[in-house]
């Protein structure tokens, strides 16, 4: 559910999310962390980002905006840094059941007015890990209001295993549920800067599009355990979705 900060109450936060399967966490990162994150993602999208390849940036529909950000560890080294600050690894260590193997470091922007919404999915229908042990620190760089495309997250559901996807035409979230799913008792993931909400890969959640005047930037951070494999069927339905978008 939530706890006050990442240094406070481990056990009590990874109860919560053993239970629900996202746990919001107050304060994950000081005001200096955020400062320093929020300039680094603004370089990175000034000076770093032109030059890349189309697979490492999602644009918004003007074609001009970034939506998404996506292996940003890979191009700097500030932000591989970053995911492996000591204090993170020992709070996913014992969410990913073992040594944490850095995924991807990703922004989902959400710009002011044009921000684009993701449709309910599980990740792991793109991480395709098996065991499941694989996690999401998502953390707030602009405060998220109910108004400005919160991410949705319907607690417990990571224990449903992992369900039918196909693909869903959204540029940056190429696949989605198969069916219509019913939120019955979602988190709201209502956000100051520097908060975090905490999920696993098979929690079923999503965002509506920002249509408001303010900026919801979220920075990611996603690890797998080392145990974990890639599921070669997963890995097929996913590559299949991709390519149709």
């Amino acid at each position: 559910m939530e706890t006050e900060s990442r240094t406070q109450n481990l056990e009590q936060t990874l109860k919560d999310y053993e239970r629900d399967g996202v746990v919001r966490v107050r304060k994950f990162l000081s005001a200096e962390e955020l400062r320093e994150i929020r300039r680094e993602i603004e370089r990175y999208i000034q000076t770093i980002a032109p030059g890349l390849d189309a697979s490492e940036v999602t644009l918004e529909a003007d074609g001009r905006t970034a939506r998404n950000l996506w292996r940003m560890e890979k191009h700097s080294p500030f932000f591989d840094d970053v995911a492996k600050r000591p204090s993170i690894l020992e709070l996913v260590r014992s969410l990913v059941r073992g040594e944490p193997i850095l995924l991807g470091t990703e922004t989902f922007n959400k710009p002011a007015h044009i921000g684009s919404g993701v449709p309910p999915h599980q990740d792991n229908a793109y991480f395709c890990q098996t065991p499941p042990d694989v996690t999401t620190i998502w953390i707030a760089m602009d405060a998220v209001t109910g108004s400005n495309g919160p991410v949705f997250y319907e607690r417990g559901s990571h224990k449903l295993g992992l369900l039918p996807h196909k693909a869903s035409g959204v540029k940056g979230n190429s696949i989605g549920l198969a069916e219509k799913f019913n939120f019955a008792q979602p988190l709201v993931g209502l956000l100051e800067p520097g908060d975090a909400l905490v999920h696993h890969c098979q929690t079923i959640h999503y965002s509506e599009p920002n249509r408001t005047a303010f900026p919801r930037c979220g920075f990611l951070m996603v690890y797998r355990g080392a145990h974990t494999q890639t599921d070669p069927a997963l890995k097929n339905v996913y590559d299949a979705a991709r390519r149709s978008v």
